[in-house]
């Protein structure tokens, strides 16, 4: 359901962070403001409220930008309803990658919105069609957090395709171009939105942390690339966009320092892992290591605040082993 409106700017425009975002309860949803026609919603997933958001732009050919774990799926189809969406009106479903926190409810989406195309990079079609092997690998990676998803459906190879570079997405009355942002997964895009300054970062810019207003490093197994990442954000910044539209956790005006703060938090994180598998003698006792140190057990549950810091330190781990 639709949170009630909280104060906003005398223009009208989103301050530093959303006002209150973290007071949004999973399966609630709010406009972005600034912004016409385009909403965010909290999927709860992990059971961390302010964790993972899906964006909705009600254009004339409206879209779903990411769709969570597909866990989510019932609480974001009553979204789209509530918004005025229906079953056939649907146009688009745009996963910015095929991490299943991403585009593990995309099958889902798909059929409650026969009309709807999906597109998702080149890279990411075959796992969307059939999702066994990213199942396979999620499982692997993510041990009992897997309870938090839902088995991907599989979509029809009739109703996907994929995206490159410089394509564009035709919403009727404004359009998404496409980026490529291999850093954090070589399927990963950003959307930017030029009109109204709008870039959808993906995980290219990190997650944001509106309860603390910071941005941390996300750098998950088995593809992270620190310098592709470093080059994403940048390229994020060269577009000069009024808003950022993170997928962890919602929207927040842009300003240069927050991709400097990401880039550097980067770096950092990437010598802190390298330092502590120095000193310690196996890379289960790095991952314990960072695990006991986390400090956003404050800000998510626990439990996701580890298992995040032990996605982020493997992912640093095989980097360095190439």
């Amino acid at each position: 359901m639709a949170r009630d409106e909280a104060s906003s700017d005398g223009d009208g425009a989103i301050g530093r962070h959303d006002a209150d975002i973290d007071r949004l309860a999973p399966g609630e949803f709010e406009a972005v403001r600034g912004v016409e026609d385009l909403y965010y919603h909290d999927t709860g997933m992990f059971d961390a409220p302010g964790y993972g958001s899906v964006y909705v732009y009600d254009t004339p050919k409206p879209a779903v930008i990411d769709t969570g774990t597909g866990a989510n799926v019932d609480g974001l189809l009553e979204t789209l309803s509530e918004i005025g969406i229906g079953a056939d009106d649907l146009a688009w479903i745009l996963p910015t990658h095929v991490h299943l926190d991403h585009a593990g409810g995309a099958g889902l989406l798909a059929d409650a919105h026969p009309e709807a195309s999906v597109r998702v990079h080149s890279r990411g079609v075959r796992h969307l069609t059939d999702p066994s092997r990213l199942v396979e690998g999620t499982k692997a990676a993510v041990g009992d957090q897997w309870r938090h998803y839902t088995d991907p459906e599989p979509i029809p190879e009739t109703r996907i395709d994929g995206l490159a570079d410089g394509d564009t997405i035709d919403l009727g009355d404004r359009r998404l171009a496409v980026l490529e942002a291999p850093g954090h997964a070589p399927h990963q895009t950003v959307f930017h939105e030029p009109d109204d300054g709008v870039v959808f970062t993906a995980d290219a810019a990190g997650i944001y942390v509106p309860q603390i207003d910071a941005v941390t490093p996300t750098t998950p197994p088995p593809q992270f690339d620190l310098d592709q990442s470093l080059a994403d954000a940048a390229a994020i910044a060269d577009l000069e966009p009024s808003v950022l539209c993170f997928s962890h956790f919602g929207p927040r005006t842009f300003e240069p320092a927050v991709i400097e703060e990401f880039q550097r938090a980067s770096v950092e994180w990437v010598e802190a892992v390298r330092r502590k598998r120095d000193e310690l003698d196996s890379d289960e006792a790095v991952i314990r290591h960072f695990e006991r140190t986390t400090e956003l057990d404050g800000v998510w549950t626990t439990e996701r605040a580890e298992a995040n810091e032990r996605l982020n330190v493997r992912g640093v781990l095989a980097m360095l082993d190439e």
